[in-house]
């Protein structure tokens, strides 16, 4: 693993999450690796669980970590090739991130989509242009189009409490009362069309995702339809991608509640947080016994700890 940006760095998921659980109860016994080694943990955007966790990961290795906030703390960046900087931006990405590199053994970095240019989007063009202009291994904390940290995640925490092999897994659109990026949502699918699970997406019509994402899923329309026989439901808001951006009628029927989880087979409710209480999910589903966002959002840690430990023992 050179660098971890999506799905495509891991060569077989169910593989990492299992070496993920079984760290677990040794959490400290690596720091070797890590030994005079520094990770720069760089955000664009807001973040608890990712800036908390991917932190607290490093240093269980034994890293040193500086975190620094790209829109508050420094100068601001200029992304365009050839561009005539005599406005806002102070320095050239070109320039700020491979003096980044210089300092750092692994970079990680957290970068939204603008939700305005899918194009851009989609081509990841912040993410890339750092890629483009650092010389040690880039950790993507959530970029324009995916958070793999997150999805791994998820599958560790699958693998954790299921009782099956091969589980029913249904992500779900909820309503929410902003536009939201499909981030989530596409990197959730495109791990789960990789792991050892029957995999359905629930939405309404006008939020298909790119079928990059999406994949083989099966894809309901009928959300009750898609909750019967469910081993684990994933909520999640995301825009449309189609029409790019945009929220498509506020389909406030689509929240999650405890009556639409009695349809499932018992089935544990997941989230990657934050989420919008009674609008994404109900009380009731938060505080229940068969909801996992609190034991998930702990793995972030876990989740973290073995990309950087593969990141550490195969290229630093």
């Amino acid at each position: 693993m050179k660098n971890f940006l999506n799905v495509h760095d891991v060569a077989n998921v169910e593989e990492l999450a299992q070496q993920a659980i079984a760290l677990k109860n040794h959490k400290f016994d690596f720091k070797q690796l890590g030994n005079n080694k520094t990770m720069v943990l760089l955000f664009l955007n807001s973040s608890l669980r990712t800036r908390i966790s991917t932190q607290k990961a490093a240093q269980n290795l034994g890293m040193n970590t500086i975190v620094l906030n790209l829109t508050q703390d420094s100068w601001q960046m200029e992304f365009e090739d050839g561009a005539i900087m005599n406005g806002t931006t102070a320095e050239h990405i070109k320039e700020g991130a491979a003096v980044i590199s210089e300092y750092a053994d692994i970079i990680g970095i957290r970068a939204f989509p603008t939700l305005t240019d899918k194009e851009k989007d989609y081509t990841e063009f912040v993410l890339h242009k750092f890629l483009e202009n650092v010389n040690v291994p880039v950790v993507n904390m959530e970029s324009a189009t995916v958070h793999p940290l997150q999805s791994l995640t998820d599958l560790i925490t699958i693998r954790e409490h299921t009782t099956k092999s091969k589980p029913k897994v249904v992500l779900s659109w909820a309503p929410h009362i902003r536009s939201l990026p499909q981030c989530v949502s596409n990197s959730f699918a495109e791990w789960m069309n990789r792991a050892d699970v029957e995999f359905v997406i629930t939405h309404p019509e006008g939020y298909e995702l790119d079928e990059r994402f999406s994949g083989n899923a099966t894809i309901l329309y009928n959300q009750e339809e898609a909750f019967k026989d469910a081993d684990f439901i994933y909520a999640k808001n995301w825009s449309a991608y189609a029409e790019y951006g945009k929220i498509i009628g506020s389909h406030d029927d689509w929240m999650i509640t405890d009556k639409k989880m009695q349809l499932t087979n018992n089935a544990k409710f997941m989230h990657c947080l934050p989420t919008r209480r009674n609008v994404e999910v109900a009380d009731d589903v938060l505080d229940s016994d068969y909801s996992l966002v609190i034991k998930e959002a702990a793995n972030r840690e876990i989740a973290a700890q073995i990309v950087l430990k593969t990141l550490l023992e195969q290229n630093v």
